[in-house]
């Protein structure tokens, strides 16, 4: 299990320069909002990343809420750090603590608030033409669920991929 750790002592040994932080959220998400200092070493690309030369040092992994953290805590762990942490309640808590965060506003939300949006827009667009035009526009909500069933099922979200492709989002990752 990875050791918790509180955000303003995390800062403080940040400061000192004594620990690594390691955001592993995906690009899309860091590129929106990150803590200062933190390095960018998303979860599915974890395994890759030789981390030995940083062994001196404790590490602190993070993501939004603790909760990626907190499921993927042995993959972590098994990078053989000496000391292992986990930011408590992620950057959601450190942000509640009041503590620094780079925020772009330029650049877009991350995909998953974008699918879910674009798929409760559909739906919601769906049960209203139902309501209001013809009974068949319920097919448009019955297909979005549908493809949200699949996604789960699968983890291929073929909404997710086509939003990736739009040019807001191609630009931020460039």
């Amino acid at each position: 299990m990875l050791h918790p750790i509180a955000p303003d002592a995390l800062q403080q040994r940040l400061a000192s320069g004594e620990m690594l932080l390691i955001d592993i959220r995906e690009p899309d998400e860091y590129a929106r909002e990150h803590i200062i200092g933190a390095r960018l070493i998303p979860l599915n690309a974890i395994d890759a990343e030789d981390l030995t030369v940083e062994h001196s040092r404790a590490v602190c992994f993070t993501c939004r809420s603790g909760n990626r953290t907190a499921i993927a805590a042995a993959r972590l762990l098994a990078k053989g750090f000496p000391e292992s942490y986990a930011l408590e309640g992620g950057l959601d808590g450190w942000k509640k603590a009041g503590l620094p965060v780079h925020f772009n506003p330029r650049a877009p939300l991350d995909l998953m608030r974008q699918v879910q949006i674009a798929a409760g827009s559909l739906a919601l667009a769906g049960a209203v033409l139902a309501a209001t035009v013809s009974p068949w526009f319920i097919l448009l909500s019955g297909f979005v669920g549908a493809g949200l069933v699949f996604a789960g099922l699968t983890g291929f979200c073929g909404m997710a991929r086509l939003l990736k492709r739009m040019p807001w989002n191609r630009a931020s990752l460039a």
